[in-house]
């Protein structure tokens, strides 16, 4: 993009399974004053807090109807357009590009993506209701983006998922500059949630000092974990594992017995995405064993020599890649992996053929939580295996598969972004007691963010952790319940519920496996984010054609199809084909 602006972004890897809002009804008069009072003393509180765009605080005034539902005419459209709470005196309807969930998000039955909880609470609190012109499925969502971008047909609001789309969208003055409305309309503690990533996170959205587009907010979501079938484990008599060869065992021991596999079918071993790798660790990834190698493909490091090289072509990912071919060849890796669709993937993990893969620490919620509704005998657990081979201080990393959320250049509400997030992720969150029990009762029931207007997620750097560690000290007596989150407590019920064994669902099991079992391991394995460095200027984007050679390369030495001498025969070619060039322009960049 011509004349980009410089920016160091804050990318803590990707996406993550939970949301923050609430649904209720008005309170009385005297309960609305003394809320308004404590929100006007906390932005009085918080003038030091400060982002890239300047002072957060922001005004907030009580701006509901009066006892006959009226609303104050002279005032309230004044008010609703510069304050983060302030609610319409008339209905706001806005247009949007909605990116749906598998299985209708796991919405509640009867619930739609314009009728929810979330919608309710914020037709509620803001007076606003979103009409989603465009919808469309995960894996499809790019494409259609790009269809209304080169259209010139943008709803109002929209989430755009790449970089290089919103650099078109800024290119040609298609969104609107939000930097007037991050100051008004967004709650100071929305705004302390932004600067706990430091100024990078906004700058990614930023362009020639404009703000025009909110970046996610993407909390550190951790290393890969192995997830195993511990049922299996259970019916073969296997010790759980403390060491990567003894998992890798424990699979061969699946393969060995076939579970999983009915009379004519070959059974699965490790699930592998045929990226290898993702730079938001993705479920399905191998990442954990290239980590095993301190090996980063993928991804631009620094050397030992303190020179940025492309993290594929280092001797380190050679021996990763040979530790993968070994596993290929004991029938540990999915001897299928080259051949298998990402929606395959889920398919073979819901339908329980496989009993190992490498996922986050929401994979509980997504895939799993829908095989335990088919089998309530399967059961998973998650292993920390890297955590002797945490990832060291040289590895770069960008914003280049960040969500942002944009709104259409002209329309006239261009505050209502800030001000949905400012409720949903904090005044249901923390200020309103009474009336979010609904939308945070969608907590328990593991409903997926696409279910929410706006498919971002919102929350400190440290989120996950804290909110562990708190449930975990209610669990164990140390720290009074009443002390939690809505977020928290809603989480704590469902966990209290799955210990107690008692008419026990799937979403109460997938929220104790994702909030204790997995985010207590790495709690417990002492895993601390990286203060991560960033590109500047570019993102690295690798062109499709070295992504490409890469790619077939990397399957064929798994696969034994080359020899791994063929390694470094890549790495001519990689240089040879453009990547010379790119590096020397990522280099130049970051000098």
């Amino acid at each position: 993009m011509k004349n980009k602006k410089r920016i160091l972004a804050f990318w803590l890897a990707f996406s993550m399974a939970f949301s923050l809002g609430g649904c209720g009804v008005e309170n009385s008069e005297n309960e609305k004053s003394k809320h308004w009072e404590k929100l006007k003393a906390e932005n009085a509180e918080s003038s030091d807090i400060e982002g890239i765009i300047g002072n957060t605080n922001s005004t907030v005034s009580d701006t509901t109807s009066d006892d006959n539902g009226k609303a104050d005419s002279d005032n309230s459209w004044e008010k609703a357009s510069t304050t983060a709470y302030g609610k319409y005196p008339e209905l706001v309807t806005y247009t949007l590009g909605q990116l749906n969930g598998a299985n209708n998000s796991n919405l509640p039955e009867g619930n739609t993506y314009e009728d929810n909880a979330y919608t309710r609470y914020l037709k509620e609190i803001l007076n606003v209701q979103n009409q989603s012109i465009y919808m469309e499925r995960e894996d499809r969502y790019n494409d259609y983006v790009n269809v209304l971008v080169n259209d010139h047909t943008l709803p109002d609001v929209l989430v755009v998922c790449d970089r290089e789309t919103l650099y078109n969208l800024v290119e040609n003055d298609l969104i609107e500059d939000l930097t007037e409305v991050y100051a008004n309309c967004t709650s100071p503690r929305i705004k302390a949630m932004y600067n706990s990533y430091g100024s990078q996170l906004l700058g990614a959205g930023t362009f020639d000092g404009k703000l025009m587009a909110l970046p996610e907010a993407v909390i550190d979501h951790g290393p890969c974990l192995l997830w195993l079938r511990k049922d299996w484990m259970e019916q073969l008599g296997l010790e759980e594992p403390e060491s990567f060869e003894e998992a890798m065992d424990i699979i061969q021991a699946f393969q060995e017995n076939r579970m999983g596999a009915e009379e004519g079918e070959e059974p699965v071993g490790l699930v592998c995405d045929t990226n290898l790798v993702s730079v938001t660790s993705q479920n399905y990834s191998v990442e954990p064993v290239f980590e095993k190698f301190y090996a980063y493909p993928r991804r631009w490091i620094k050397d030992e020599n303190g020179e940025i090289v492309y993290g594929s072509l280092t001797k380190e990912t050679k021996s990763a890649l040979a530790y993968l071919r070994e596993l290929y060849k004991r029938g540990i890796l999915d001897e299928n992996f080259a051949l298998r669709a990402q929606n395959n993937l889920r398919d073979l993990v819901v339908e329980g053929k496989c009993g190992a893969f490498f996922g986050l620490w929401w994979t509980p919620n997504n895939p799993l939580m829908e095989e335990i509704e088919n089998d309530p005998e399967a059961d998973w657990e998650p292993y920390y295996l890297t955590a002797d081979y945490q990832e060291k201080n040289n590895v770069y990393t960008s914003f280049s598969d960040n969500k942002y959320v944009v709104v259409r250049k002209g329309y006239e509400h261009p505050e209502i972004i800030m001000k949905i997030v400012s409720v949903l992720f904090d005044y249901s969150r923390f200020e309103d007691k009474e009336n979010a029990d609904e939308i945070n009762s969608y907590f328990g029931l593991n409903v997926d963010p696409t279910a929410r207007p706006l498919v971002i997620n919102v929350d400190y750097n440290e989120a996950i952790y804290n909110v562990t560690k708190d449930i975990r000290r209610v669990i164990a007596g140390t720290q009074k319940e009443s002390n939690l989150s809505a977020l928290e407590k809603s989480y704590y019920s469902a966990c209290i519920k799955y210990l107690s064994g008692e008419d026990v669902t799937a979403e109460d099991w997938a929220a104790y496996k994702s909030r204790i079992s997995a985010v207590g391991v790495l709690v417990d394995g002492n895993y601390k984010p990286l203060q991560r460095q960033y590109l500047e200027e570019s993102d690295g984007e690798v062109p499709n054609i070295l992504a490409s050679l890469e790619k077939n390369a990397f399957i064929q030495l798994i696969m034994g199809e080359q020899p791994m001498d063929y390694f470094d025969t890549f790495v001519q070619e990689w240089y040879a084909q453009g990547g010379q060039e790119l590096t020397e322009k990522i280099r130049e960049e970051n000098s």
